[in-house]
């Protein structure tokens, strides 16, 4: 029962998602806004409900590890796994605005919530800031739209898609359908999650980064697979720079918020995942920065990391042996190995553009 009522909760908040999804990119494409704003905006929404979702559930059900763990390790996922693959299938575009704005306030946020949650809470009135801050940043990002600064140089203003009152009414029922679904599956999924962390002796810590995270991150995976093979390659990268942030201001913040007592952060949390999920974030900058893309090689160092990743939480989940030597590994070698060539991609790109901005200013002569 307990393995019907997860698969049940899965594939509700999957065909939930999709019509969600489905609905709300109909009804912002007939206002004309880029498929960048919409991956970032109603794309975004969309795909963190089911986290939003799991994350108000869990915190009725008095279950903290689980709904924290749902967006750290969603977030991880959607960097990792998500982009990773995505990128190693056919590298991915980069927007200028995501570089200049959208990362930069991921990685912000991330800081923020790390710094909030050293004393092993996040009250409820630091979620209600994180919240104010979501509708701040959705505003920031319509208002850009309404301006056309979200499109790129020489871009061609985009144009409306028609919608009559019988289909958009039709996108509206979507829109509430797919919601609907999403709460149930949020309840079974929750409620399966903590009954498999019971049978196995799992925390509900480890159960929320792994499986819960992957699962509620699958309309993410869906969206951005999609998304990419029908060449809108930014709504891929802006569907999970967009969920990132809404995470962080709208699922943690709201469910911190609903919380009487707010939300209780465990040691394990602020020690381990929360500085790996910003560190992440950080990792996003250079590697979009560098020619604007993601390519395919840097799409692998993002699997193996989340390899890398799961690897450390089962062997602690574990208690095994070989987790202080995993970790020796991954702290001195792979981990500076990898900032070094981040850094060294950074310098020669910088060279590049100042080398190429130079050449230009001699031709204009």
């Amino acid at each position: 029962m307990t393995l019907l009522l997860f698969l049940g909760g899965l594939a509700a908040l999957l065909g939930g998602a999709e019509m969600l999804v489905r609905g709300a990119s109909r009804l912002a494409a007939a206002t004309g806004l880029s498929p960048l704003v919409i991956g970032l905006t109603v794309v975004a929404l969309g795909t963190s409900a089911p986290e939003l979702a799991v994350g108000i559930g869990a915190a009725r059900s008095g279950v903290a590890d689980l709904a924290v763990g749902n967006v750290v390790g969603s977030n991880i996922t959607n960097v990792l796994l998500i982009l990773g693959l995505s990128a190693v299938i056919a590298p991915l575009t980069v927007s200028r605005q995501l570089i200049r704005l959208d990362v930069p306030v991921m990685i912000v946020c991330s800081v923020a919530v790390m710094l909030l949650t050293l004393d092993g809470r996040l009250s409820r009135i630091e979620g209600a800031a994180l919240f104010a801050a979501s509708l701040g940043y959705l505003g920031l990002l319509l208002w850009l739209a309404l301006r056309g600064d979200d499109a790129e140089d020489d871009q061609a203003e985009r144009a409306k898609v028609p919608r009559g009152p019988a289909s958009r009414a039709i996108d509206l029922a979507l829109v509430a359908a797919g919601l609907a679904l999403l709460v149930a599956g949020a309840d079974w999924l929750v409620e399966a999650a903590t009954g498999v962390a019971a049978a196995m002796g799992v925390s509900e810590l480890v159960i929320g980064l792994t499986v819960v995270a992957v699962g509620t991150s699958l309309p993410e995976i869906a969206t951005s697979l999609l998304a990419m093979l029908r060449g809108e390659r930014e709504m891929a990268v802006g569907n999970v720079v967009g969920s990132n942030v809404l995470n962080l201001l709208l699922v943690l913040a709201l469910t911190a918020a609903i919380s009487a007592q707010g939300l209780a952060v465990g040691d394990a949390v602020i020690r381990f995942d929360l500085p790996v999920m910003t560190a992440v974030a950080l990792a996003c900058l250079p590697i979009f920065y560098t020619g604007h893309c993601i390519r395919r090689w840097e799409g692998a160092v993002f699997l193996g990391y989340y390899g890398a990743y799961l690897a450390y939480l089962l062997l602690d989940a574990a208690g095994h042996d070989a987790l202080p030597a995993y970790s020796a590994v991954m702290m001195r070698f792979v981990v500076p190995l990898t900032a070094l060539t981040l850094g060294m991609l950074v310098l020669r790109s910088l060279h590049y553009r100042r080398a190429r901005a130079r050449e230009l200013q001699g031709d204009g002569r």
